[in-house]
C-alpha cells in the first residue's frame, strides 16, 4: 500500500470531466488502486477521495464519513446524484486545496447511483456530512472544485489565498 501524491489545484487533472470506468478493463487493477486511495486518505485524515485528486482520470472514488465514529467505507464507480433536495450552507475543504476553507451551499440530501468494488450497482441516501461528501466527489469527477461553487467576489478572496500558501504545497 503506498500513500500516492494528492494533486493540487492548478493541475490541469482536476479541471477534466473524467471518463466512465469499464469495470472489467479496470477490474485488475482496482484492488491495488483502492488500497493506495484508502491509504491516502486516511494518511490525511480526509473523508473523501477522488480519482483525479490521485492523477487518475476515472469516475471513482471513495468516501469514508465515519458516521459515530465507526468507519463506513464506500467505493463509488461511475457516481450520479439521482435525487436532490433541501439547502445547507456550511464551510468546506479539499485535500487539493490544503489549509482553503470556504462556506458553500450544497443540498441537504442527496441520492447516490454507483457501483461499488465488486460492480455491483447500488443507490443510497446521504444526509449531513454524507450528503456533502457525495456532492464534493461527484463535483470532482466533474472537473469541479469546491471553489467553483463561490461567487466571482468569494472565489477572488479565496484566490487570493490560495497565491499565499501555494509555495506549503508539496
Amino acid at each position: 500500500m503506498a500513500i500516492l501524491r494528492i494533486t493540487k489545484h492548478g493541475e490541469p487533472i482536476l479541471k477534466k470531466v473524467s471518463p466512465l470506468v469499464d469495470y472489467e478493463a479496470l477490474r485488475p487493477d482496482l484492488p491495488r488502486l483502492l488500497k493506495d486511495m484508502w491509504t491516502t486518505l486516511y494518511s490525511v485524515q480526509g473523508v473523501g477521495l477522488a480519482a483525479p485528486q490521485v492523477g487518475r482520470s476515472l469516475r471513482l472514488s471513495v468516501v469514508d464519513v465515519r458516521p459515530g465514529g465507526k468507519s463506513q467505507r464506500l467505493v463509488l464507480i461511475n457516481p450520479e446524484i439521482v435525487a436532490r433536495e433541501g439547502a445547507v450552507f456550511e464551510e468546506e475543504g479539499c485535500l487539493s486545496l490544503p489549509g482553503i476553507y470556504a462556506r458553500i451551499k450544497r443540498y441537504a440530501r442527496v441520492r447516490l447511483r454507483a457501483s461499488d468494488a465488486r460492480g455491483r450497482p447500488f443507490e443510497m441516501e446521504g444526509t449531513g456530512l454524507l450528503a456533502r461528501a457525495f456532492q464534493h466527489e461527484v463535483d470532482h469527477l466533474d472537473g469541479k472544485l469546491f471553489i467553483d461553487h463561490l461567487s466571482f467576489a468569494e472565489k477572488l478572496k479565496v484566490l487570493s489565498l490560495i497565491k499565499d500558501v501555494r509555495r506549503d504545497w508539496t
